[in-house]
């Protein structure tokens, strides 16, 4: 181990000490959060300058910074799939109308789609406003390996129709969806938990003795895991540093700055799609301020993973506890969030590389049939992404070539993948939570007799 790592790591173990001092009952989550996460951006630029830039000498020391993020994100990805699925079902147990959650699935799927929509539009503004164009672009050996990779599995991404993906949401084995084993894992399980809260409602109904059994059942469950939640939660500021550290200290700046112009369009678009969501929350009789306040250590942990998937436990809390959403309608918000109709990657992202790249192949691309067939192909392929997993790049995947568009650009734009991954990922969850507010703005009075958890967390 050089002297230059081992500095690194003894510093990082004293900002974790650091982190660990600052903890008071009188500090708040989101204050602890930023402190993490302005920490993680100094401490990685600091590697950058004590190395000088070279990435290859950095990862020594990054393979121990990034142990507590590593271990962090484990933790939450293993209460996802208990806390999706006890939340589920308790939340329709309680239920006194079972077709409430008919409506409130509705009500979600149709927001996210068209907050999807909008932000294909504003991807078609913002690549034209930079002058966006992917002709003259050259990869390097690294990208031009990933282009080949990425063709070799389109067909697979692409020949998936609306009907197949429909059906890869259906749970088949229920074991083999609680270890994540398919991509389509967390709506699979969603939707048992919602068949199996049916049953237990069906229950309650025919056998009226064993219903207070099954209800206190289903809330001691929930307090359990729920406050299985709290204890990871606990580990978020320190998660935040080991993360931002990797990611700032990981990154090549010759490659963000050679297309530094994509990166600032794509967070002006996704800036205008957060100030969508909170025109939408606005013309629903919420306070936009107030809601990105209380989401805000959301936001900033879906910057820092960059996993959408990963979020849903944070998401699910603050959503019940923070902004005061039932139980039912976060749960679903939350899990329908994280796999359809995500604004950032299945939205603004695909499109700007479609804009980008039709000029490439002799396609105008202000033409108005162009630009509602991409809309319309992007607004379908939302929920798509979700059958096939992968995110941002997959939804490329299946953008691209039902545009009639080469895929390379998809590849060429590896090296500065992270950078803007960090925002889609955060402008994801805001528009699951959004959704998930404006449901219950619309249908709280529908579903009034279903309760907050007995023991909920602080």
């Amino acid at each position: 181990m050089s002297f230059l790592t081992a500095l690194g790591i003894i510093v990082f173990i004293a900002l974790l000490f650091t982190l660990y001092k600052l903890k008071k009952p009188d500090t708040s989550l989101s204050r602890q959060v930023f402190t993490a996460l302005v920490m993680g951006v100094v401490f990685g630029f600091a590697l950058q300058l004590l190395h000088g830039g070279d990435i290859e000498s950095i990862r020594p020391t990054l393979v121990w910074t990034d142990l507590p993020g590593d271990i962090y994100v484990s933790l939450l990805r293993m209460i996802i799939m208990p806390l999706v699925l006890v939340t589920m079902i308790a939340a329709v147990v309680k239920l006194q109308d079972a077709a409430s959650l008919g409506k409130i699935g509705g009500s979600v799927i149709a927001i996210l789609v068209f907050m999807t929509m909008i932000a294909a539009v504003v991807g078609i503004f913002v690549t034209n406003l930079f002058g966006l164009s992917a002709e003259g672009m050259v990869g390097g050996e690294r990208e031009i390996a990933r282009a080949a990779v990425l063709e070799s599995r389109q067909p697979t991404v692409a020949g998936l129709s609306l009907a197949e993906v429909i059906v890869r949401f259906i749970p088949r084995n229920i074991f083999a969806d609680l270890t994540e084993a398919r991509d389509t894992s967390i709506i699979a399980v969603v939707i048992f938990g919602m068949l199996f809260g049916l049953a237990g409602l069906l229950v309650c109904r025919e056998k009226p003795e064993l219903a207070e059994s099954i209800r206190k059942g289903t809330e001691t469950i929930q307090a359990i895991v729920m406050r299985l939640v709290k204890i990871v939660m606990s580990l978020t500021p320190y998660g935040i540093l080991s993360l931002m550290t990797y990611v700032v200290a990981g990154s090549n700046g010759s490659d963000i700055l050679n297309l530094i112009g994509f990166v600032i369009a794509s967070y002006v678009g996704l800036a205008i799609m957060f100030g969508v969501h909170g025109l939408l929350l606005s013309l629903s009789g919420n306070s936009p301020m107030e809601f990105y306040r209380k989401i805000w250590p959301v936001l900033t942990f879906a910057f820092a993973t960059r996993s959408s998937a990963a979020t849903i436990p944070l998401n699910i809390r603050t959503q019940i506890d923070k902004l005061n959403v039932p139980p039912s309608i976060a749960s679903l918000s939350a899990s329908f969030g994280a796999t359809i109709g995500q604004n950032g990657c299945a939205g603004l992202y695909p499109t700007m590389l479609a804009v980008m790249t039709a000029p490439t192949v002799g396609i105008n691309p202000m033409d108005p049939g162009f630009l509602l067939t991409l809309i319309g192909i992007v607004t379908i392929s939302s929920f798509g992404v979700a059958g096939v997993g992968g995110g941002a790049t997959f939804a490329a995947l299946i953008v691209l070539p039902a545009m009639g568009l080469p895929v390379e650009l998809a590849a060429l734009l590896i090296s500065i993948e992270p950078l803007i991954d960090m925002g889609r990922t955060a402008l994801n969850v805001s528009g699951a939570m959004t959704s998930g507010k404006i449901t219950s703005k619309l249908l709280g009075n529908q579903i009034e007799s279903e309760e907050k958890p007995a023991q909920p967390v602080t």
